[in-house]
């Protein structure tokens, strides 16, 4: 029973153990950025949200395509799932933000480029749910959301190098540059990636299932 209880949920119990490590390298393993201090610890939990955001949307994306093609409606629960996840995660990349921005900054919000595109990308994923639940007939709700979701995934890039097409106050991509981050930094942002990236697949699976779950009832309903 024990055993069948681990195989069900050790991808949890692996999560669970590398979200600890990420906690303990980022509040203590981590050194103390010097310009700005503690408040730059945000850094590896606003980059891997921001990460899980964009990738929740790729699948979208993907699964949105698949969709049209096929009809299929596992493809459809796949998009849908991801979706709701994708508003999660930037609804908590616009919050982590905030909160850095403002001893950066002096304020929560400022109007330019990064943040305002990130601000667009969640409206039209919410919208994206809303049409959803208000298309009337299931089967064309979801044709008129996988179109949302593929031409929706354009901003995603948009948010992504806002940084370097524009002017912004965002701080410039240090990750990749030479000198940017210590090892000790980069070590701990990506064990934090890796453990928001496992915990994205878990709650993908699991909404997956009650996707799948509450269209099994419509049908059963509607018979």
């Amino acid at each position: 029973m024990e055993q069948n209880v681990f195989r069900k949920y050790w991808l949890v119990v692996v999560d669970v153990i590398i979200m600890l490590v990420a906690l303990w390298m980022v509040f203590v393993y981590a050194p103390t950025e010097l310009t700005m201090g503690n408040v730059q610890r945000i850094f590896y939990f606003h980059v891997p949200v921001d990460w899980v955001a964009f990738l929740s949307f790729l699948v979208v994306f993907i699964a949105s395509i698949a969709y049209l093609r096929t009809r299929k409606q596992m493809w459809d629960n796949i998009a849908h799932s991801s979706a709701e996840l994708g508003i999660l995660f930037t609804t908590l990349m616009l919050l982590t933000g905030m909160l850095w921005a403002r001893p950066a900054w002096g304020v929560y919000w400022v109007w330019e480029p990064r943040l305002t595109t990130a601000l667009v990308l969640w409206f039209i994923y919410v919208a994206y749910l809303l049409i959803r639940s208000y298309a009337g007939e299931e089967a064309r709700g979801a044709r008129f959301a996988a179109v949302v979701g593929i031409v929706g995934f354009i901003d995603v890039p948009i948010v992504a190098l806002s940084i370097v097409l524009w002017r912004v106050q965002h701080p410039a991509p240090l990750v990749f540059e030479s000198g940017g981050l210590t090892s000790s930094m980069m070590a701990t942002l990506m064990v934090s990636l890796t453990a928001f990236t496992i915990l994205y697949a878990i709650l993908l699976r699991v909404r997956f299932k009650l996707r799948k779950a509450e269209h099994a009832l419509k049908t059963i309903e509607q018979e």
